[in-house]
Protein backbone atom coordinates (compact mmCIF):
# COMPACT_ATOMS: atom_id res chain seq x y z
CA UNK A 1 0.00 0.00 0.00
CA UNK A 2 0.84 3.69 -0.65
CA UNK A 3 1.64 4.25 3.12
CA UNK A 4 0.08 1.60 5.44
CA UNK A 5 0.96 4.56 8.34
CA UNK A 6 -2.21 6.14 8.01
CA UNK A 7 -3.75 3.30 10.71
CA UNK A 8 -4.45 5.53 13.13
CA UNK A 9 -2.76 5.43 16.58
CA UNK A 10 -5.98 3.41 18.15
CA UNK A 11 -8.06 0.34 17.36
CA UNK A 12 -10.79 0.05 19.69
CA UNK A 13 -11.88 -3.76 20.46
CA UNK A 14 -14.09 -2.52 22.94
CA UNK A 15 -14.12 -1.69 26.54
CA UNK A 16 -16.18 -4.68 27.93
CA UNK A 17 -14.68 -7.12 30.44
CA UNK A 18 -12.44 -8.74 26.86
CA UNK A 19 -10.43 -5.34 27.10
CA UNK A 20 -9.29 -3.38 24.11
CA UNK A 21 -5.73 -2.57 21.93
CA UNK A 22 -4.64 -0.37 19.94
CA UNK A 23 -1.46 0.04 17.26
CA UNK A 24 1.37 2.52 18.77
CA UNK A 25 1.81 5.49 16.95
CA UNK A 26 5.31 6.12 15.46
CA UNK A 27 6.25 2.51 15.74
CA UNK A 28 7.72 0.81 12.57
CA UNK A 29 4.76 -1.43 10.58
CA UNK A 30 5.34 -3.96 8.28
CA UNK A 31 6.67 -2.49 4.48
CA UNK A 32 3.43 -2.71 1.58
CA UNK A 33 3.74 -4.53 -1.42
CA UNK A 34 5.72 -1.95 -3.91
CA UNK A 35 2.85 -1.34 -6.32
CA UNK A 36 -0.64 -1.06 -5.78
CA UNK A 37 -3.58 -0.22 -8.25
CA UNK A 38 -7.06 1.51 -6.95
CA UNK A 39 -10.14 2.57 -8.13
CA UNK A 40 -8.68 6.18 -9.08
CA UNK A 41 -6.43 4.20 -11.84
CA UNK A 42 -9.43 3.12 -13.72
CA UNK A 43 -10.27 4.72 -16.81
CA UNK A 44 -13.88 2.85 -18.21
CA UNK A 45 -15.81 0.16 -16.66
CA UNK A 46 -18.47 -1.89 -18.32
CA UNK A 47 -20.84 -4.35 -16.19
CA UNK A 48 -22.88 -6.85 -17.96
CA UNK A 49 -25.92 -8.38 -15.48
CA UNK A 50 -27.91 -11.59 -15.85
CA UNK A 51 -30.88 -13.27 -14.61
CA UNK A 52 -29.01 -15.75 -12.36
CA UNK A 53 -27.70 -13.18 -10.06
CA UNK A 54 -24.35 -13.24 -11.40
CA UNK A 55 -22.76 -10.10 -13.44
CA UNK A 56 -19.61 -9.65 -15.67
CA UNK A 57 -17.33 -6.65 -14.61
CA UNK A 58 -15.30 -5.37 -17.56
CA UNK A 59 -12.79 -2.69 -16.37
CA UNK A 60 -9.98 -0.94 -17.94
CA UNK A 61 -6.66 0.61 -15.82
CA UNK A 62 -3.59 1.86 -16.30
CA UNK A 63 -1.66 0.52 -13.65
CA UNK A 64 1.63 0.50 -12.60
CA UNK A 65 4.18 -2.48 -14.02
CA UNK A 66 7.33 -3.86 -12.08
CA UNK A 67 10.82 -3.77 -14.00
CA UNK A 68 11.14 -7.13 -13.98
CA UNK A 69 9.79 -9.52 -11.33
CA UNK A 70 7.41 -7.99 -9.10
CA UNK A 71 4.06 -7.93 -7.03
CA UNK A 72 1.03 -5.92 -7.70
CA UNK A 73 -2.28 -5.43 -5.46
CA UNK A 74 -5.39 -4.72 -7.81
CA UNK A 75 -7.51 -3.09 -5.56
CA UNK A 76 -11.17 -2.07 -5.29
CA UNK A 77 -12.64 -5.17 -7.20
CA UNK A 78 -15.89 -7.10 -6.12
CA UNK A 79 -15.99 -8.63 -2.33
CA UNK A 80 -18.22 -11.36 -4.27
CA UNK A 81 -15.82 -11.93 -6.85
CA UNK A 82 -15.07 -15.44 -8.34
CA UNK A 83 -11.40 -15.51 -9.15
CA UNK A 84 -11.02 -18.56 -11.17
CA UNK A 85 -13.01 -16.47 -13.75
CA UNK A 86 -10.41 -13.11 -13.88
CA UNK A 87 -9.19 -12.48 -17.20
CA UNK A 88 -6.67 -9.65 -17.92
CA UNK A 89 -5.77 -8.40 -20.96
CA UNK A 90 -2.17 -5.67 -21.61
CA UNK A 91 -3.77 -3.42 -24.01
CA UNK A 92 -0.30 -1.90 -24.80
CA UNK A 93 3.20 -3.02 -24.00
CA UNK A 94 5.02 -6.27 -22.40
CA UNK A 95 3.25 -7.52 -19.39
CA UNK A 96 3.00 -11.29 -18.47
CA UNK A 97 1.08 -12.36 -15.16
CA UNK A 98 2.91 -15.30 -13.48
CA UNK A 99 0.52 -16.30 -10.53
CA UNK A 100 -2.49 -14.51 -9.49
CA UNK A 101 -3.93 -15.04 -5.62
CA UNK A 102 -7.30 -13.49 -3.92
CA UNK A 103 -6.62 -12.19 -0.65
CA UNK A 104 -9.78 -12.06 1.45
CA UNK A 105 -8.21 -12.27 5.10
CA UNK A 106 -10.04 -8.80 6.10
CA UNK A 107 -8.50 -6.38 9.03
CA UNK A 108 -10.82 -6.25 11.81
CA UNK A 109 -10.17 -6.18 15.76
CA UNK A 110 -10.70 -10.10 16.09
CA UNK A 111 -8.33 -10.84 13.38
CA UNK A 112 -5.98 -8.31 14.72
CA UNK A 113 -5.74 -10.40 18.15
CA UNK A 114 -5.61 -14.07 16.70
CA UNK A 115 -2.83 -13.47 14.93
CA UNK A 116 -0.72 -12.69 18.07
CA UNK A 117 -1.60 -15.58 19.74
CA UNK A 118 1.86 -16.79 21.43
CA UNK A 119 3.13 -13.42 21.13
CA UNK A 120 3.76 -10.65 23.31
CA UNK A 121 1.30 -7.74 23.69
CA UNK A 122 1.16 -5.02 26.13
CA UNK A 123 -2.06 -4.30 27.94
CA UNK A 124 -2.64 -0.94 29.20
CA UNK A 125 -5.15 0.55 31.84
CA UNK A 126 -6.28 4.33 32.59
CA UNK A 127 -8.61 6.01 35.10
CA UNK A 128 -11.87 7.74 34.92
CA UNK A 129 -9.94 11.18 33.40
CA UNK A 130 -7.96 8.41 30.53
CA UNK A 131 -4.99 9.29 31.95
CA UNK A 132 -2.78 6.08 31.79
CA UNK A 133 -1.92 4.40 35.17
CA UNK A 134 -0.16 1.15 34.32
CA UNK A 135 1.48 -0.79 31.37
CA UNK A 136 2.30 -4.25 31.76
CA UNK A 137 3.48 -7.30 28.87
CA UNK A 138 1.68 -10.35 28.55
CA UNK A 139 1.51 -13.23 25.73
CA UNK A 140 -1.57 -13.81 24.32
CA UNK A 141 -2.96 -17.64 24.56
CA UNK A 142 -6.39 -17.80 23.37
CA UNK A 143 -8.95 -15.94 21.91
CA UNK A 144 -11.49 -18.85 21.83
CA UNK A 145 -14.39 -17.29 24.05
CA UNK A 146 -12.26 -14.43 25.68
CA UNK A 147 -9.03 -13.84 26.53
CA UNK A 148 -6.28 -16.16 27.83
CA UNK A 149 -2.54 -14.25 28.75
CA UNK A 150 0.35 -15.33 30.95
CA UNK A 151 1.30 -12.47 32.94
CA UNK A 152 4.48 -14.14 34.09
CA UNK A 153 4.07 -16.81 36.61
CA UNK A 154 0.42 -16.30 36.27
CA UNK A 155 -2.29 -17.65 33.79
CA UNK A 156 -5.25 -14.49 33.74
CA UNK A 157 -8.71 -14.16 31.83
CA UNK A 158 -10.10 -11.47 30.69
CA UNK A 159 -7.98 -8.83 32.19
CA UNK A 160 -8.85 -4.91 32.28
CA UNK A 161 -7.39 -2.52 30.15
CA UNK A 162 -6.62 -2.14 26.24
CA UNK A 163 -4.43 -4.33 24.38
CA UNK A 164 -1.75 -2.71 22.79
CA UNK A 165 0.09 -3.56 19.10
CA UNK A 166 3.10 -2.58 17.45
CA UNK A 167 2.54 -3.60 14.12
CA UNK A 168 -0.22 -4.65 11.72
CA UNK A 169 0.11 -8.48 9.98
CA UNK A 170 1.60 -8.82 6.29
CA UNK A 171 -1.30 -11.19 5.64
CA UNK A 172 -3.99 -8.94 6.92
CA UNK A 173 -6.04 -6.36 4.31
CA UNK A 174 -8.64 -3.86 4.80
CA UNK A 175 -10.81 -5.01 1.29
CA UNK A 176 -10.30 -7.99 -0.35
CA UNK A 177 -7.65 -7.65 -3.25
CA UNK A 178 -5.85 -9.23 -6.35
CA UNK A 179 -2.59 -9.87 -6.18
CA UNK A 180 -0.71 -10.47 -9.40
CA UNK A 181 2.52 -11.56 -9.63
CA UNK A 182 4.02 -9.31 -12.62
CA UNK A 183 6.74 -9.65 -14.94
CA UNK A 184 7.33 -6.78 -17.07
CA UNK A 185 9.80 -3.84 -18.71
CA UNK A 186 8.77 -0.82 -15.65
CA UNK A 187 6.67 2.18 -16.05
CA UNK A 188 2.34 2.31 -16.43
CA UNK A 189 0.76 0.20 -18.68
CA UNK A 190 -3.60 -0.09 -19.75
CA UNK A 191 -5.05 -3.48 -19.35
CA UNK A 192 -8.22 -4.96 -19.29
CA UNK A 193 -10.10 -6.92 -16.65
CA UNK A 194 -12.85 -8.97 -16.57
CA UNK A 195 -14.53 -11.49 -14.24
CA UNK A 196 -17.79 -13.22 -13.06
CA UNK A 197 -19.02 -11.51 -9.67
CA UNK A 198 -22.01 -12.45 -7.80
CA UNK A 199 -24.54 -9.89 -6.07
CA UNK A 200 -25.15 -8.58 -9.41
CA UNK A 201 -29.44 -9.14 -10.20
CA UNK A 202 -31.83 -7.59 -11.78
CA UNK A 203 -35.43 -7.99 -12.81
CA UNK A 204 -38.22 -6.28 -15.14
CA UNK A 205 -41.33 -5.05 -13.81
CA UNK A 206 -44.38 -4.01 -15.71
CA UNK A 207 -47.23 -1.57 -15.50
CA UNK A 208 -50.45 -1.90 -17.14
CA UNK A 209 -52.83 0.53 -17.52
CA UNK A 210 -56.58 -0.30 -18.65
CA UNK A 211 -58.68 1.95 -20.45
CA UNK A 212 -62.77 1.99 -18.96
CA UNK A 213 -63.75 -0.54 -21.44
CA UNK A 214 -60.68 -3.12 -21.02
CA UNK A 215 -59.83 -2.41 -24.92
CA UNK A 216 -56.36 -1.19 -24.78
CA UNK A 217 -53.97 -0.02 -22.37
CA UNK A 218 -51.09 2.10 -21.28
CA UNK A 219 -48.01 -0.24 -20.81
CA UNK A 220 -44.77 0.96 -19.09
CA UNK A 221 -41.63 -1.38 -18.37
CA UNK A 222 -38.92 -0.75 -15.83
CA UNK A 223 -35.77 -2.83 -15.06
CA UNK A 224 -34.88 -2.97 -11.66
CA UNK A 225 -30.94 -3.63 -10.71
CA UNK A 226 -29.90 -4.78 -7.61
CA UNK A 227 -25.89 -4.47 -6.42
CA UNK A 228 -24.57 -6.34 -3.60
CA UNK A 229 -21.94 -7.61 -5.01
CA UNK A 230 -19.86 -5.61 -2.74
CA UNK A 231 -18.40 -2.70 -4.84
CA UNK A 232 -19.37 0.06 -6.29
CA UNK A 233 -19.53 1.14 -10.68
CA UNK A 234 -19.30 4.15 -11.47
CA UNK A 235 -20.62 6.01 -14.75
CA UNK A 236 -20.13 2.33 -15.93
CA UNK A 237 -21.61 1.16 -19.64
CA UNK A 238 -24.87 -1.42 -18.44
CA UNK A 239 -25.60 -3.93 -20.53
CA UNK A 240 -28.50 -6.92 -19.11
CA UNK A 241 -28.63 -10.15 -20.55
CA UNK A 242 -32.25 -12.21 -20.94
CA UNK A 243 -32.71 -15.21 -21.25
CA UNK A 244 -31.83 -18.66 -19.25
CA UNK A 245 -27.93 -18.77 -19.27
CA UNK A 246 -26.94 -22.21 -18.34
CA UNK A 247 -23.95 -21.81 -15.47
CA UNK A 248 -22.42 -24.75 -13.36
CA UNK A 249 -23.50 -24.75 -9.67
CA UNK A 250 -20.83 -24.57 -7.25
CA UNK A 251 -20.62 -25.97 -3.76
CA UNK A 252 -20.08 -23.32 -2.20
CA UNK A 253 -39.27 -6.66 -5.65
CA UNK A 254 -39.42 -3.95 -5.73
CA UNK A 255 -42.72 -2.33 -7.68
CA UNK A 256 -42.75 0.42 -9.10
CA UNK A 257 -45.82 3.24 -8.00
CA UNK A 258 -47.94 3.64 -10.29
CA UNK A 259 -48.16 7.75 -10.77
CA UNK A 260 -44.05 7.81 -10.44
CA UNK A 261 -44.23 5.62 -13.83
CA UNK A 262 -46.61 7.47 -15.37
CA UNK A 263 -44.49 10.37 -14.40
CA UNK A 264 -41.23 9.21 -15.51
CA UNK A 265 -42.32 9.30 -19.39
CA UNK A 266 -39.11 8.97 -21.84
CA UNK A 267 -38.61 10.19 -25.40
CA UNK A 268 -36.99 7.58 -26.63
CA UNK A 269 -36.40 3.88 -25.08
CA UNK A 270 -33.53 4.06 -22.70
CA UNK A 271 -32.21 0.62 -23.82
CA UNK A 272 -31.47 -0.43 -26.70
CA UNK A 273 -32.05 -3.99 -27.78
CA UNK A 274 -29.93 -6.55 -30.14
CA UNK A 275 -30.15 -10.28 -30.05
CA UNK A 276 -27.09 -12.09 -28.77
CA UNK A 277 -26.45 -15.84 -29.73
CA UNK A 278 -29.78 -17.48 -28.14
CA UNK A 279 -30.23 -14.50 -25.46
CA UNK A 280 -31.32 -11.01 -26.38
CA UNK A 281 -28.46 -8.07 -25.08
CA UNK A 282 -30.31 -4.78 -23.63
CA UNK A 283 -27.73 -1.83 -23.71
CA UNK A 284 -28.33 1.40 -21.57
CA UNK A 285 -28.03 4.33 -24.10
CA UNK A 286 -26.07 6.42 -21.49
CA UNK A 287 -23.44 5.86 -18.55
CA UNK A 288 -24.73 4.50 -14.75
CA UNK A 289 -23.24 4.77 -11.55
CA UNK A 290 -24.57 1.14 -9.77
CA UNK A 291 -23.73 1.84 -5.98
CA UNK A 292 -23.02 -0.50 -3.30
CA UNK A 293 -26.21 -1.58 -1.93
CA UNK A 294 -28.44 0.13 -4.10
CA UNK A 295 -31.41 -0.73 -5.99
CA UNK A 296 -31.97 1.37 -9.14
CA UNK A 297 -34.56 1.33 -11.65
CA UNK A 298 -34.43 2.44 -15.26
CA UNK A 299 -37.10 2.54 -18.10
CA UNK A 300 -37.40 -0.39 -20.70
CA UNK A 301 -40.05 0.49 -22.57
CA UNK A 302 -43.43 2.28 -23.11
CA UNK A 303 -46.10 2.01 -25.58
CA UNK A 304 -49.36 4.35 -24.96
CA UNK A 305 -52.48 2.14 -26.44
CA UNK A 306 -51.84 -1.73 -26.37
CA UNK A 307 -54.81 -3.48 -27.56
CA UNK A 308 -55.92 -6.01 -25.14
CA UNK A 309 -58.37 -9.18 -24.81
CA UNK A 310 -60.11 -9.90 -21.71
CA UNK A 311 -61.13 -13.58 -21.38
CA UNK A 312 -63.88 -15.41 -19.03
CA UNK A 313 -62.78 -18.83 -18.45
CA UNK A 314 -63.95 -21.66 -17.22
CA UNK A 315 -62.14 -24.42 -16.64
CA UNK A 316 -62.66 -28.11 -15.69
CA UNK A 317 -60.73 -31.09 -15.14
CA UNK A 318 -60.13 -34.60 -16.55
CA UNK A 319 -60.99 -36.55 -13.49
CA UNK A 320 -64.54 -35.57 -13.69
CA UNK A 321 -64.94 -37.93 -16.80
CA UNK A 322 -63.28 -40.82 -14.67
CA UNK A 323 -65.63 -41.09 -12.19
CA UNK A 324 -68.97 -41.12 -10.41
CA UNK A 325 -70.08 -37.73 -9.29
CA UNK A 326 -73.51 -37.24 -7.27
CA UNK A 327 -72.91 -33.56 -5.95
CA UNK A 328 -73.45 -30.00 -8.03
CA UNK A 329 -69.81 -28.85 -8.24
CA UNK A 330 -69.83 -25.31 -7.63
CA UNK A 331 -65.97 -24.57 -6.33
CA UNK A 332 -64.25 -23.54 -9.79
CA UNK A 333 -64.32 -20.31 -10.53
CA UNK A 334 -64.63 -18.56 -13.67
CA UNK A 335 -60.95 -16.91 -13.98
CA UNK A 336 -60.49 -13.65 -15.69
CA UNK A 337 -57.27 -13.21 -18.02
CA UNK A 338 -55.87 -10.47 -20.25
CA UNK A 339 -53.69 -10.52 -23.70
CA UNK A 340 -52.30 -8.37 -25.86
CA UNK A 341 -49.62 -9.03 -28.66
CA UNK A 342 -46.14 -8.12 -28.49
CA UNK A 343 -46.39 -6.57 -32.07
CA UNK A 344 -44.51 -3.27 -33.15
CA UNK A 345 -47.64 -1.65 -34.79
CA UNK A 346 -49.38 -1.81 -31.36
CA UNK A 347 -46.24 0.03 -30.32
CA UNK A 348 -44.15 -2.71 -28.67
CA UNK A 349 -42.27 -4.99 -30.72
CA UNK A 350 -39.29 -5.10 -28.23
CA UNK A 351 -38.01 -8.71 -26.75
CA UNK A 352 -40.02 -8.58 -23.27
CA UNK A 353 -37.68 -10.05 -20.64
CA UNK A 354 -39.39 -12.22 -17.93
CA UNK A 355 -41.19 -10.45 -14.83
CA UNK A 356 -44.11 -9.14 -13.18
CA UNK A 357 -47.29 -6.99 -14.65
CA UNK A 358 -49.23 -5.29 -12.12
CA UNK A 359 -52.67 -4.09 -13.68
CA UNK A 360 -54.51 -0.86 -12.68
CA UNK A 361 -57.64 0.57 -13.75
CA UNK A 362 -59.48 3.99 -12.95
CA UNK A 363 -62.09 3.40 -10.47
CA UNK A 364 -65.34 6.24 -10.88
CA UNK A 365 -63.93 8.95 -9.19
CA UNK A 366 -60.79 8.19 -11.99
CA UNK A 367 -58.38 7.49 -9.25
CA UNK A 368 -56.19 4.13 -10.42
CA UNK A 369 -56.96 1.00 -8.04
CA UNK A 370 -54.86 -2.37 -8.56
CA UNK A 371 -56.40 -5.25 -10.07
CA UNK A 372 -54.15 -7.19 -10.60
CA UNK A 373 -50.89 -8.87 -11.34
CA UNK A 374 -49.07 -11.97 -13.19
CA UNK A 375 -45.60 -13.50 -13.90
CA UNK A 376 -45.17 -13.54 -17.34
CA UNK A 377 -42.09 -15.49 -19.32
CA UNK A 378 -39.58 -13.89 -21.67
CA UNK A 379 -41.63 -13.20 -24.90
CA UNK A 380 -40.33 -12.60 -28.02
CA UNK A 381 -41.44 -10.06 -30.97
CA UNK A 382 -45.00 -10.30 -32.20
CA UNK A 383 -45.86 -13.13 -29.59
CA UNK A 384 -48.51 -12.88 -27.36
CA UNK A 385 -48.19 -12.00 -23.19
CA UNK A 386 -51.61 -13.48 -21.41
CA UNK A 387 -51.87 -12.25 -17.94
CA UNK A 388 -54.22 -14.21 -15.12
CA UNK A 389 -55.81 -11.18 -13.40
CA UNK A 390 -57.99 -13.41 -11.02
CA UNK A 391 -61.10 -14.53 -10.47
CA UNK A 392 -64.69 -13.55 -11.53
CA UNK A 393 -66.76 -12.23 -8.87
CA UNK A 394 -69.59 -11.38 -10.52
CA UNK A 395 -69.85 -14.57 -12.97
CA UNK A 396 -71.10 -17.62 -10.97
CA UNK A 397 -70.32 -21.09 -12.66
CA UNK A 398 -71.64 -25.03 -11.73
CA UNK A 399 -71.95 -27.90 -12.89
CA UNK A 400 -73.90 -31.04 -12.60
CA UNK A 401 -72.90 -34.54 -13.85
CA UNK A 402 -76.15 -35.32 -15.21
CA UNK A 403 -75.20 -38.82 -16.51
CA UNK A 404 -72.42 -41.92 -16.06
CA UNK A 405 -72.81 -44.77 -18.19
CA UNK A 406 -70.34 -47.91 -18.17
CA UNK A 407 -70.24 -49.37 -21.85
CA UNK A 408 -67.11 -51.49 -20.78
CA UNK A 409 -64.45 -52.11 -18.72
CA UNK A 410 -62.22 -48.77 -20.65
CA UNK A 411 -65.25 -46.96 -21.99
CA UNK A 412 -67.33 -44.62 -20.45
CA UNK A 413 -70.14 -42.18 -21.36
CA UNK A 414 -70.46 -39.13 -19.55
CA UNK A 415 -72.88 -35.90 -19.80
CA UNK A 416 -72.44 -32.33 -17.93
CA UNK A 417 -74.58 -29.50 -17.78
CA UNK A 418 -72.96 -26.64 -16.87
CA UNK A 419 -75.07 -23.16 -15.67
CA UNK A 420 -73.64 -19.97 -15.81
CA UNK A 421 -74.91 -17.20 -14.04
CA UNK A 422 -74.29 -13.02 -15.17
CA UNK A 423 -74.71 -10.34 -12.43
CA UNK A 424 -73.00 -7.94 -14.78
CA UNK A 425 -74.74 -4.77 -16.10
CA UNK A 426 -73.21 -6.04 -19.73
CA UNK A 427 -72.87 -9.46 -21.47
CA UNK A 428 -70.53 -11.73 -21.53
CA UNK A 429 -68.72 -14.71 -23.32
CA UNK A 430 -67.30 -17.35 -21.15
CA UNK A 431 -64.81 -20.17 -22.42
CA UNK A 432 -65.99 -23.66 -21.29
CA UNK A 433 -62.77 -25.38 -21.33
CA UNK A 434 -62.94 -29.20 -20.71
CA UNK A 435 -59.31 -30.49 -20.23
CA UNK A 436 -59.29 -34.80 -21.92
CA UNK A 437 -56.67 -36.38 -21.00
CA UNK A 438 -58.11 -39.81 -22.55
CA UNK A 439 -59.33 -40.61 -26.34
CA UNK A 440 -62.78 -38.83 -26.15
CA UNK A 441 -65.65 -37.88 -28.99
CA UNK A 442 -68.52 -35.77 -28.47
CA UNK A 443 -71.59 -37.27 -28.58
CA UNK A 444 -74.37 -34.80 -28.24
CA UNK A 445 -73.98 -30.78 -27.17
CA UNK A 446 -76.22 -27.91 -27.23
CA UNK A 447 -73.58 -25.39 -28.52
CA UNK A 448 -70.83 -25.43 -31.03
CA UNK A 449 -67.67 -26.64 -29.68
CA UNK A 450 -63.80 -26.30 -30.95
CA UNK A 451 -61.62 -29.30 -30.69
CA UNK A 452 -58.15 -26.94 -29.39
CA UNK A 453 -55.64 -29.85 -29.40
CA UNK A 454 -55.62 -33.54 -28.44
CA UNK A 455 -56.56 -32.89 -25.13
CA UNK A 456 -58.76 -30.01 -24.94
CA UNK A 457 -62.44 -29.67 -25.83
CA UNK A 458 -63.69 -25.54 -25.81
CA UNK A 459 -67.19 -23.90 -26.02
CA UNK A 460 -67.87 -20.34 -25.96
CA UNK A 461 -71.24 -19.76 -23.79
CA UNK A 462 -72.82 -16.44 -24.47
CA UNK A 463 -74.47 -15.16 -21.07
CA UNK A 464 -76.68 -12.30 -20.99
CA UNK A 465 -76.61 -9.73 -18.14
CA UNK A 466 -78.58 -10.76 -15.82
CA UNK A 467 -79.53 -13.94 -17.22
CA UNK A 468 -78.74 -18.13 -16.92
CA UNK A 469 -77.25 -19.82 -19.80
CA UNK A 470 -77.01 -23.55 -19.77
CA UNK A 471 -74.28 -26.00 -21.46
CA UNK A 472 -75.54 -29.42 -21.65
CA UNK A 473 -73.04 -31.64 -23.82
CA UNK A 474 -72.29 -35.44 -23.47
CA UNK A 475 -68.58 -37.21 -24.30
CA UNK A 476 -67.76 -41.02 -25.35
CA UNK A 477 -64.10 -41.60 -23.06
CA UNK A 478 -62.18 -44.63 -23.68
CA UNK A 479 -59.28 -44.71 -21.31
Amino acid sequence: MKNIKKWGAVIALGLLVFGSFEISAGKTLTAAPALESALSDQESVAVTIYNNGLGLVREVRKIPVPRGVGELRFMDVAAQIRPETVHIQPLDGDLAVLEQNYEYDLLSPAKLLEKQLGKEVELARYDKDAREVEVRKATLLSTNQGFVYRMGDRIVINPPGEVRLTRVPDDLIAKPTLVWLLKGSGGTQRVETSYLTRGLTWQADYVLVLDKGDKHAGVNGWVTLDNTSGAAYRNARLQLVAGDVQKVEEDYRVGRDLLAAKAARAETPAFKEQAFFEYHLYTLERPATIKQNQKKQVQLLEAESVPVRKDLVYRGDSWLYRNKIGHVVSDQKVGVFLTFENRKDHGMGMPIPKGIVRVYKADASGAQQFVGEDRIDHTPRDEKVRIKMGNAFDVVAERRQTDFEVISDNVREVAFEVKIRNHKEEDVVVRVVEPMAFDWRVLQASHPYEKIDARTLEFKLPVAKGKEAKLAYRVRVKF
